[in-house]
């Protein structure tokens, strides 16, 4: 059997304690929006040249029913996505500050997130639950993750780790995030575990 199978396997038996989980939260499962926000300037740019990508989403919103199968087709993307793609700045890469784009064989956090979120979307998932969220880590920097909204919590798919985790289990302050209703649009978010300090110029 080899590592990434280990690997997976263990990411997969956690799915149990993924469907409990919210049972021992002093925090909601689901994070709190509130109200509009402005987009990071990335992905403003982005959906200049991909605007089919930043839509309304019709339809239901509702968070997805978390199954085992789904569980399994997101802690393999993560994974994979994680394993495929080298960091590496979008100065390093294109010679700018700021580029939000599909990542080849190297990208920064938004790019991992951008993939993250379009193989998922090829998986079946709807695009009113993967959206691509603002945090501020623990040294006060910025960074983008990709949110999973399901029926059992809001799980966090991120490049700096292949276990997947609840939002409320994660080191971030959460700042904000694509709007449910339309991939264009942004909205603030609740962060009730801390006081959020300062922003990110995203």
């Amino acid at each position: 059997m080899t590592t990434k199978t280990v690997l997976k396997a263990g990411l997969l038996g956690a799915f149990l304690t993924a469907l409990t989980a919210q049972a021992a939260l002093a925090f909601p499962a689901n994070m709190t929006t509130d109200g509009p926000s402005n987009p990071p300037v990335g992905h403003y740019e982005f959906c200049k040249n991909m605007p089919q990508e930043c839509r309304a989403n019709p339809g239901n919103t509702q968070p997805t029913v978390l199954t085992r199968d789904g569980w399994k087709k997101i802690i393999e993307i993560n994974y994979d996505v994680n394993e495929a793609v080298t960091p590496m700045t979008d100065k390093e890469i294109y010679g700018v500050e700021e580029r939000w784009a599909y990542p080849d064989q190297v990208g920064d956090c938004e790019d991992y997130v951008l993939l993250k979120r379009k193989k998922l979307i090829q998986a079946g998932f709807s695009p009113s639950n993967l959206l691509i969220t603002v945090v501020l880590q623990p040294n006060g920097e910025g960074h983008a993750v990709l949110t999973v909204r399901t029926d059992r919590g809001d799980f966090v798919l991120d490049n700096m780790r292949n276990k997947v985790l609840l939002w409320s289990d994660t080191e971030y302050t959460f700042l904000k995030r694509q709007s449910e209703k339309n991939s264009g649009r942004w909205v603030k978010l609740q962060d009730g575990r801390t006081t959020a300090v300062g922003s990110v110029s995203q």
